[in-house]
């Protein structure tokens, strides 16, 4: 599949695949600047421990409809850095700069410099729902398991 790109501003580097069979593609942090002159120690961002910060692209993506990206960690800079990806999704209907929401849940601060991968955008087709409101006991209208799980939360498969 082919989507649409386009800088928001010059002097920025594009998202990249490093290999063929990747499912994202990497895309890096491209702080606002003046003019088209980068420069690494003062446009670099700070991530102290336990905050969040929104890092820049430099790119809008033009996500057809039935699809969005998802914008998930690298491996590499979460085991490396302890800096993790939020809650980052962009839906068909979005047509403004992505900006990837950065996490240090480790205990150092964090540096980022320009140009520094930062996430990686993964193309997702999206099923379109509506929900119904029922005051029925659940989904006795319309058998939607065939556990028999019920209403068991994290670690309750487990339990004998």
């Amino acid at each position: 599949m082919i989507i649409e790109m386009k800088r928001v501003r010059g002097g920025v580097k594009p998202p990249t695949r490093s290999n063929p069979s990747d499912a994202g593609l990497d895309l890096y942090f491209n702080p606002h600047h003046e003019g088209f002159v980068v420069h690494p120690e003062r446009d670099a961002a700070t991530v102290e421990p336990g905050q969040s910060v929104l890092l820049p692209t430099g790119f809008r993506f033009g996500v057809p409809h039935g699809y969005m990206l998802e914008i998930k960690n690298r491996s590499s800079i979460a085991a490396k850095r302890s800096l993790v990806v939020g809650a980052c999704v962009v839906d068909s209907g979005y047509d403004g700069e992505v900006f990837v929401n950065i996490h240090n849940i480790g205990r150092e601060t964090q540096v980022i410099k320009p140009g520094t991968k930062i996430a990686q955008a993964v193309m997702i087709p999206v099923v379109h729902f509506r929900a119904l409101e029922t005051s029925a006991e659940p989904y006795d209208w319309y058998p939607i398991t065939i556990s028999e799980r019920g209403d068991g939360a994290l670690g309750s498969t487990d339990k004998k």
